[in-house]
């Protein structure tokens, strides 16, 4: 290296460290952000309702000095709740940001792609026909989603349009899960179909603390392929030749991705039902509060808390006297979501 190229590699190598530098502080700040807004979130969701507690009441029961009552309204009731919201929400954020950042398409979510559709036709057969629930019902819901998903990754194989293919399948295969579970709920007995319906239209009430632990294990479990995954993801996204010049198999990255996708998405959609759009809206607002184009997983899964935290709660009060299920509200704001995304798309890639 010759005398005149040494400051010029000197200042970029300090032009890189500052952007480091840049991209670890807005990440400390967005994370410190979003902590608040679960803490308080998360706070009010335990304080307000028909037996409503006061910040310094809250605070005595959950250091064990409140009466029996608010022990049992908080630690019974309303903290079960609140943690599979938190743990469901996030699970989801993950599986989207997954799949988004696998097929270069901020329209790309478990709903879309027929995932959910898949795991919830699975969970609805078991419900109506075979009469099953719990564990065994998580189990059918993964199964279901693990069929969709094995089909998308069959439909996108041929690499050249094998995004533009998966994308379209996975919208065919949601309008066919739809038409299936129709199917199954006017077959099936009036009081069946009404508590299927209610499942599917998804909800947070009457959570036991054993469905969360569920939950959080499945969650901690796929935590090591997530980790793998947003190391090479954006390795894959360069293209395949430089993906395997770099010592990535992009394949064996698709599948892990798409197989932690599933196992995130089908296990809450067992428990909870199919929770709308908050895959699709938590990774689209995760990367602008990174800015930085990073996957962003960890932010997604804290954003999907967020959303799914106070879109119950929000479910629970916004109408006096009238608790909603947690679906309705995702899916009316998700909606609206989903038309801003595409009319603010002019002149970019979506």
């Amino acid at each position: 290296m010759s005398v005149l190229e040494r400051p010029v590699t000197t200042d970029a190598a300090a032009a890189v460290h500052a952007v480091r530098i840049r991209v670890r502080r807005r990440r400390l700040v967005v994370g410190s952000a979003l902590g608040l807004v679960l803490l308080v979130v998360a706070a009010v969701s335990l304080s307000v309702g028909d037996y409503a507690l006061a910040p310094a009441e809250l605070w005595r029961t959950l250091w064990g000095g409140g009466t029996r009552v608010e022990a049992y309204v908080v630690f019974d009731i309303r903290a079960p709740r609140v943690a599979m919201a938190l743990v469901v929400g996030a699970s989801l954020g993950v599986a989207g940001a997954l799949l988004q950042s696998l097929l270069s398409n901020p329209l790309a979510s478990p709903d879309l792609l027929g995932i959910s559709g898949g795991a919830g036709v699975a969970a609805v057969f078991g419900l109506l026909v075979l009469g099953v629930g719990g564990p065994w019902l998580a189990l059918l819901a993964f199964a279901g989603g693990l069929v969709v998903a094995a089909f998308l990754l069959l439909a996108g194989r041929r690499r050249a349009d094998g995004d533009d293919r998966l994308i379209i399948a996975g919208i065919g295969v949601s309008f066919l899960c739809l038409a299936l579970t129709s199917y199954l709920l006017v077959k099936a007995q009036v009081e069946l179909a009404q508590s299927a319906l209610i499942w599917l239209t998804g909800s947070l009430a009457s959570t036991p603390w054993w469905n969360v632990a569920v939950v959080l294990a499945v969650g901690v479990a796929a935590a090591p392929a997530v980790v793998v995954c947003a190391r090479w993801l954006p390795l894959t996204q360069l293209g395949p030749g430089t993906a395997v010049s770099l010592g990535v198999q992009p394949g064996v990255v698709r599948t892990t991705a798409v197989l932690a996708a599933v196992l995130l998405t089908a296990t809450s959609t067992a428990f909870v039902g199919p929770i709308s759009f908050i895959a699709l809206c938590a990774p689209a607002i995760a990367r602008p509060l990174l800015g930085h184009g990073a996957l962003g997983i960890g932010t997604s899964a804290a954003v999907g808390a967020a959303l799914l935290t106070t879109a119950d709660l929000v479910a629970q009060y916004a109408l006096p006297g009238v608790s909603l299920p947690v679906g309705v509200v995702t899916g009316a704001l998700g909606a609206i979501f989903l038309l801003w995304l595409l009319s603010t798309s002019k002149g970019r890639q979506l």
